[in-house]
């Protein structure tokens, strides 16, 4: 499909959180456009995100420190650091499903929340909350599984692209942190990347100064978007 015409709008100021002391501001691709599909799969090569169906971008005036990092998957180099969390959760089985709602999901993903941010508005969540911010109406998104037997340890929230997987969202169990299971699910999106030639797994934001966000930086070689192309970075030293 052609290159799509975007009308872009500006949404409200908000606290930033990711940087003390901040305030933010994003700016949404039009909602109603009629082929959205198309538009995100223009606009994250240009530093999009999506979040439910909306597809936006910070757009603060005084502050550019969130950089869109994207894996160059097939060049990826795992670190021992990666060899060791496969090989602590080789007992685990992966698979893929289609993006859905159901109690075990969101049993998982209020489990969580719970445990990872108590306090910070995205605690105690209603099944409303999960479809609204993980799922899709208009694109395709898979749930990466990670199972212990039977039971769901963790899934990995990826949407399909033109060029890659784009990791929305990861949730998993609170009571199995010595596993790296955010770790292991960027591994297997990598992998699944391979499998489907994609050539990039885009994850989002890297901000600079804050602690949550440094580990994207582990997974080199990687690009960084600097608002007007990708610039390619072979070194954690960044």
């Amino acid at each position: 499909m052609a290159q799509q015409r975007i009308k872009l709008y500006q949404g409200s100021v908000s606290e930033c959180s990711y940087l003390d002391n901040k305030q933010a501001i994003n700016i949404y691709a039009d909602p109603h456009h009629p082929h959205p599909r198309a538009v995100y799969n223009q606009l994250i090569n240009r530093g999009f995100r999506r979040s439910g169906e909306y597809v936006y971008r910070p757009g603060c005036n005084d502050c550019t420190a969130c950089v869109p990092v994207r894996i160059k998957t097939e060049q990826f180099n795992k670190r021992r650091t990666d060899k060791r969390n496969l090989k602590t959760n080789q007992d685990l089985k992966v698979d893929y499903t289609p993006a859905k709602y159901s109690e075990e999901y969101f049993d998982l993903y209020k489990r969580y929340l719970n445990a990872r941010h108590p306090g910070g508005g995205m605690d105690e969540p209603e099944p409303e909350d999960f479809e609204r911010f993980l799922l899709n109406p208009w694109g395709e998104t898979l749930f990466v599984e990670a199972r212990y037997e039977d039971k769901l340890l963790a899934v990995a929230v990826t949407d399909a692209t033109t060029d890659g997987l784009s990791a929305v969202y990861t949730f998993f169990d609170p009571d199995c942190r010595d596993r790296g299971l955010g770790r292991f699910c960027i591994l297997q999106q990598i992998a699944l990347c391979r499998v489907m030639t994609l050539p990039y797994l885009y994850l989002g934001y890297w901000v600079d100064g804050c602690k949550k966000m440094q580990y994207k930086t582990d997974f080199l070689p990687q690009e960084h978007f600097d608002g007007a192309r990708w610039i390619s970075i072979y070194s954690d030293d960044v």
